[in-house]
């Protein structure tokens, strides 16, 4: 505030400017954005439509960015030769008869009867950014920007309507372990109200210091400290306490302090867990953050994304695989255990999938030298949990995992599947500005490619 600015002018901050200002960080936005959707309360409700009978409460999305190869995960073909197969030729035997995956996933082998594999996913993109939006969102980029599978079932997986008020939560309903997608805005156009909550840090650290919670280099004595001293200093708060706007700006912030001093910030503490436990995870950056994942689901949180990177793999694909996919197969395997071990996954979705595969040929020439490349034409998805039957397999590709062979799954049908096991009518309309009817999941009018819900996994 300029100190221009007469007495009557602080009395009439607009409820933006007071959310500005009284925003602590990262956790201060988060909370903010929950009272500045009160701007758009007049609008119509979109979560109106006949809801569905909800199987899945949560999903946890293990986003492997850059596009994970199918031939080596999911989708092997051994019987394609070394062109194809490059050193990773052997397969793994699952304990689910007929099922084999990459060689490098041994522990996932063993759990086979908890996940279903589709191995005919499909879009025909090749570039990174159009295909994430497209996998995300179901939709093909353009005029308008569609929010992406977090944010709809952040906006419409409401439990059924009460004349009670329910206190609302501190920790977030949305979040991304650990940086943010980067290849799209997941909100799209219904605003910050359904961002995610994008935490940073490592939590594999001694001390996973969370943006906006936790403060690396200042422990919790001295975060009090600063918050006894901003009280003292804060006059015109205290002499303005009756102010409205400047109410709504003190709320968020208390709120703000309760996240990062109280109970609500533990969920991000692992310190707690039983190191066995953690070792199984595996003690590094993706194991950790499945862990938190699980922590986070078990707190009320309704979408949590792990963004996992360095699947790119132009150069040097066999190398990276040898590193990457042991450390998917502990982290995602025990994430499946554990959440079924605790009673979760019954109501937890788990989906794993990238952008795109990789080309199944493999690219030995210079300057590649055994790299493979984008792939849209045909890949592979991984899901478990919340209403999808395990020990299944979902289509086929050709004997050289280059085309779909039978049953293609488009982005927009796994999305609508997963949208109808939380209890989201697929047909309902999203929250937009205007209060246009917006749909959830693209419909035929709208020009996209479908081969139908997955109901022979549901």
């Amino acid at each position: 505030m300029t100190k221009n600015r007469s007495f009557s002018e602080l009395q009439v901050l607009t409820r933006r400017q007071a959310v500005h200002c009284g925003a602590l960080s990262g956790a201060g936005m988060m909370l903010a954005s929950r009272l500045l959707a009160g701007e758009t309360s007049g609008k119509p409700d979109s979560s109106s439509a006949v809801p569905q009978v909800a199987k899945a409460k949560a999903v946890i999305q293990v986003w492997l960015a850059g596009g994970p190869t199918h031939i080596d995960t999911f989708d092997p073909k051994p019987e394609a030769g070394s062109d194809y197969t490059g050193p990773l030729s052997g397969t793994c035997s699952t304990n689910v008869p007929g099922i084999h995956i990459g060689e490098l996933l041994p522990e996932l082998s063993q759990l086979a009867d908890k996940y279903s594999l589709i191995r005919s996913m499909t879009h025909g993109q090749n570039g990174h950014e159009t295909a994430s939006y497209l996998t995300q969102t179901g939709r093909m980029p353009g005029r308008m920007v569609f929010p992406a599978v977090g944010a709809v079932v952040t906006a419409l997986n409401k439990p059924p309507k009460s004349n009670k008020k329910e206190p609302e939560g501190l920790i977030p309903p949305y979040v991304v372990l650990t940086s943010p997608q980067g290849r799209f805005s997941e909100a799209g156009f219904m605003g910050i109200r359904y961002k995610p909550f994008a935490t940073g840090g490592d939590p594999n650290a001694a001390r996973f210091a969370v943006e906006g919670i936790v403060a690396p280099g200042i422990s919790d004595s001295q975060q009090v400290e600063r918050r006894q001293m901003l009280k003292i200093l804060n006059s015109l708060g205290n002499e303005l306490s009756d102010n409205t706007e400047l109410a709504i700006a003190a709320k968020s912030r208390e709120d703000a302090y309760d996240l990062i001093l109280g109970d609500a910030g533990q969920v991000f503490n692992l310190a707690g867990e039983d190191e066995e436990l953690r070792l199984r995870y595996g003690r590094n950056k993706f194991g950790q953050s499945c862990l938190a994942a699980r922590r986070l689901i078990e707190n009320g949180t309704k979408f949590v994304t792990i963004n996992d990177g360095g699947w790119d793999t132009h150069k040097a694909h066999f190398e990276a695989m040898r590193r990457k996919l042991p450390i998917l197969d502990r982290g995602l395997s025990t994430l499946i255990a554990d959440l079924d071990d605790r009673g979760l996954l019954d109501s937890t979705i788990v989906w794993c999938i990238g952008e795109f595969g990789r080309t199944p040929k493999v690219a030995t020439e210079s300057p590649w030298n055994g790299g493979r490349h984008h792939f849209g034409s045909v890949f592979s998805s991984l899901v478990a949990g919340g209403g999808f039957k395990g020990g299944q397999v979902v289509g086929t590709s050709t004997v050289h995992g280059e085309n779909v062979k039978d049953r293609p799954v488009y982005p927009g049908d796994l999305i609508g599947t997963m949208y109808e096991l939380v209890g989201i009518d697929p047909e309902a309309s999203l929250p937009h500005p205007r209060g246009d009817f917006v749909r959830a999941t693209p419909g035929a009018d709208e020009g996209m490619e479908s081969g139908g819900r997955l109901n022979e996994i549901t």
